[in-house]
């Protein structure tokens, strides 16, 4: 009996010591569809700045991660019914979502700024945009800025993805856009966006974007351990000069 409960002892503690060397499987919710933040490349991978941070996480982590694609539109309920463990998908902090989700600390600070045709009269003012069709994503923070600063000046079209957006007013079906700011930079850099510019300053400058995870889940701290670790050890910055001139932290 004596060697029995050795045995069962010297099993037991080795699955003891051995469970933190074995990585963690999570799953990492994204839109795929925001370039250059979350995009799905020609071989069908999914890149961009959101999965470079995510994955760099999941390292510092010692977690072995994997991409689930949503739709934008349901992303947060696809969080909460287990689709993936955290959602990295350049969201807004919102005091609404707080209500369904819980978030790290930001992971960069967006602004929002309107684009339109270079030859065209834009003044971001009310009187300038007086009657005119401006363009957001639906259920973000430009649309929802729009909602309520320009509602009652603008004709306001909301669209399921971004690109949809820059399509019609390509297509000259709406005057301008309103989209996160350095979104917009990387689309006036391509060949779609080259007739177009910004018009005026950014209408809001302290847009805090989070990595959402579900209501009391630990995972949120490991997250904001792990993405101070790569802030201090300069693997953030890195990650941000691959797809920026400037900080966006």
């Amino acid at each position: 009996m004596k060697s029995y409960k050795k045995v069962l002892l010297a099993v037991t503690a080795a699955m003891v010591f051995s469970a933190p060397a074995l990585a963690d499987k999570l799953r990492i919710g994204t839109e795929g569809a925001y370039p250059p933040f979350n995009m799905i490349d020609s071989s069908g991978e999914v890149t961009g700045f959101d999965l470079d941070i995510a994955k760099a996480l999941c390292e510092r982590m010692g977690a072995e991660c994997s991409v689930v694609i949503s739709d934008w539109d349901g992303i947060i309920p696809a969080l909460n019914t287990r689709r993936f463990d955290f959602l990295v998908a350049s969201m807004s902090i919102t005091e609404e979502r707080e209500q369904a989700v819980d978030f790290t600390m930001p992971y960069y600070t967006n602004k929002l700024q309107f684009v339109a045709p270079k030859k065209s009269e834009f003044g971001v003012d009310e009187e300038s945009l007086d009657g005119k069709t401006i363009g957001a994503q639906r259920a973000t923070i430009a649309g929802q800025w729009l909602e309520e600063n320009m509602g009652d000046v603008v004709d306001i079209r909301l669209y399921d993805t971004q690109e949809n957006a820059y399509l019609d007013m390509n297509a000259g079906r709406i005057d301008g856009v309103l989209a996160d700011a350095f979104v917009q930079y990387e689309w006036l850099q391509s060949e779609a966006g080259e007739n177009f510019e910004f018009k005026g300053e950014p209408v809001f400058s302290n847009d805090k974007i989070g990595i959402a995870v579900r209501k009391g889940d630990p995972l949120r701290e490991r997250l904001n351990e792990a993405l101070q670790e790569i802030v201090d050890d300069g693997t953030y910055a890195e990650i941000n000069a691959k797809y920026f001139p400037f900080s966006i932290y």
